[in-house]
């Protein structure tokens, strides 16, 4: 049974999640409610119960928002169609957008408008696509892969190429060689965000080292999808679990290291559980396994903003 855990750093909530998390936290603590959100404020399942359980309302169109209500949008951003459609509702709007997507937002809305079509590297019908592909729709194609890519119609215009922040690194150099094979004098952005490189790198590290990798995190999740893939690439099962209750113990046959990480949007409190268990079952050592140090923090909005006097 396993005797060593392998405990990825960084791992868990980023500073767009710490921001996206405390912004509707501390409206739900200011207002009386109805309070909405477009989208999961953030892709996680137990973080989403907990503030349905506290009152918030999600919702998927805004046309189920009672004009002049408040809603939050979510940490993923939204078109700006959905923008117009909130204030043509009268609906009191607080943006808890990462910084970090808002930019690629700005990028794609300017390239458009100095005449580029943009190339946007990404999972079709995510929520962080959706809204930055809304920032241009007439001229901005959603490319996953390499052959995505060869399969583009030809056009007469320049290419400019963002990426969503949560890609797999590997995967997204491997598209955006292709967009450069194929379009030489694109202008490249790539915008995977600094959270979900160093949490690659780290799940990379312990994954070389353990005989197993779990990774905490929910399936709609892309980063934390795409920690579980990274693992695998090193050879290592690896599985993908919302928390304990989604462990097989027989995992566990015949493997001495554990490595454990967490996606971007994962609170701590659910990889407790499971060290406590691997404890429980002989774990005898937790090891913290550093690849990089995190300082980043995002303001809050304007709107939450208190002064100090």
């Amino acid at each position: 049974m396993p005797h060593t855990i392998l405990l990825a750093e960084p791992r868990g909530f980023c500073a767009g999640v710490v921001r996206a998390i405390n912004v509707l936290d501390e409206v739900l603590a200011r207002e009386p409610g109805p309070v909405y959100a477009f989208h999961e404020i953030v892709h996680n399942r137990y973080v989403v119960d907990d503030f349905r359980a506290r009152g918030a309302i999600f919702i998927e169109d805004i046309a189920e928002v009672p004009a002049g209500a408040r809603i939050v949008f979510s940490a993923h951003g939204v078109s700006p169609a959905v923008v117009a459609e909130a204030r043509a509702r009268g609906l009191r709007v607080i943006d808890a957008t990462c910084p970090l997507v808002t930019k690629v937002h700005l990028e794609t809305r300017k390239a458009a408008r100095d005449g580029f079509d943009v190339l946007l590297v990404g999972h079709a019908g995510h929520d962080e696509v959706e809204g930055t592909r809304g920032e241009a729709p007439d001229r901005a194609r959603v490319v996953d892969t390499p052959s995505d890519v060869q399969a583009l119609a030809s056009g007469d215009r320049p290419i400019f190429v963002v990426t969503q922040t949560t890609l797999s690194v590997d995967d997204t150099a491997d598209t955006i060689d292709a967009i450069r094979a194929r379009y030489p004098d694109a202008e490249v952005r790539n915008d995977i965000c600094y959270a979900t490189t160093n949490r690659q790198a780290a799940v990379k590290v312990i994954a070389e080292r353990a005989d197993l990798v779990i990774v905490v995190g929910s399936r709609n999740s892309s980063n934390s999808v795409r920690l579980r893939e990274v693992a695998a690439m090193t050879g290592t099962p690896a599985y993908r679990v919302d928390g304990i209750e989604e462990i097989d113990p027989a995992w566990y046959e015949g493997v001495e290291t554990v490595g454990l990480t967490a996606g971007a949007s994962v609170p701590d409190s659910l990889l407790e559980p499971i060290i406590a268990d691997l404890r429980a079952r002989g774990v005898t050592r937790v090891e913290p396994v550093i690849v990089a140090e995190e300082t980043v923090e995002f303001r809050m909005p304007d709107e939450l903003r208190v002064e100090t006097p």
